[in-house]
């Protein structure tokens, strides 16, 4: 079996890449939205809020400027393939290097504190990013990369159900932390929802959920269904843009699911804002 040798270079570049493109240039799936979003808004603050979104993501690209002032914590999703080996260093330390040049080198806010309870020391370069690896077939490594702001990660929630509150005890959960967000997480917002595996498993579905593109709807028919109609309740909240009021509160619902234990049913909520920034690459 053939081993394909990359360069730790080649990932920091990689890494780096993203990092500075999502956070100059929205992705179209959430671009595409919020056009839609305007049209539709019957609310005249509402559209008023929408058109400067869009416009604010224009001048974003167009100066090269992050789109939201809070550039997030970094968190990436990585399928390693097996047949896959790392030359000139570590691949850990080969993503950390990428994160910290786009954040420094692009003049990227950094917010990452080293101690989160204690003496909360800036660590200046928005490290450490939080990876999760994937050991997968082939000789490739795909990157998925977000970086997610705090004011609506302070949002998100996760319940540990038991089977029999059902799907009713389902919804009801997402809806109650969408509804006790109200304008906090600055709407139009992602809800990104994991339901099974374990504590800490939900939770990661929860925020890989958020990093789908939002045009695209979950494989299983039942739970494409049940996004549809979590998003059509969120809107009719009238939080609306800004939480100024309007018809549109979430521009999407995505959910990702997991086996579980017979006694269990996680669930988790990840609430993202408007800007949603995820990019991602095969090396």
């Amino acid at each position: 079996m053939e081993i394909r040798i990359i360069s730790a270079s080649d990932i920091t570049a990689a890494v780096k890449k993203l990092y500075m493109d999502m956070n100059y240039y929205i992705g179209d799936d959430i671009m595409h939205a919020l056009e839609k979003a305007k049209d539709c808004e019957s609310s005249p603050i509402g559209k008023n809020v929408l058109s400067q979104l869009i416009e604010n993501n224009h001048i974003a690209a167009k100066e090269e400027v992050p789109i939201c002032q809070d550039t997030g914590m970094s968190v990436l999703f990585i399928e390693y393939g097996e047949r896959v080996a790392i030359d000139g260093g570590s691949f850990e330390q080969a993503v950390q290097d990428g994160v910290r040049q786009a954040y420094i080198d692009g003049y990227l806010r950094k917010s990452i504190v080293d101690d989160p309870v204690f003496e909360r020391i800036n660590t200046k370069d928005n490290t450490p990013a939080i990876i999760y690896t994937t050991i997968v077939p082939g000789d490739k490594i795909k990157i998925l990369a977000g970086c997610k702001g705090f004011g609506s990660e302070n949002m998100s929630a996760i319940k540990m159900l038991t089977p029999s509150a059902g799907l009713e005890g389902v919804k009801k959960f997402i809806l109650d932390t969408v509804n006790y967000a109200g304008p906090n997480p600055c709407p139009p917002i992602v809800v990104g929802v994991g339901i099974g595996g374990t504590f800490e498993k939900a939770a990661m579905l929860a925020k890989k959920a958020t990093l789908r593109p939002i045009n695209t709807s979950n494989p299983d028919e039942r739970y494409a269904a049940l996004e549809k109609e979590l998003l059509d309740e969120i809107n009719k909240t009238g939080y609306g843009p800004a939480g100024l009021g309007g018809d549109n509160t979430a521009l999407g619902v995505n959910i990702e699911y997991f086996p579980t234990h017979i006694a269990g049913m996680p669930v988790a909520v990840n609430i993202c804002c408007h800007a949603a920034r995820h990019k991602e690459t095969e090396i």
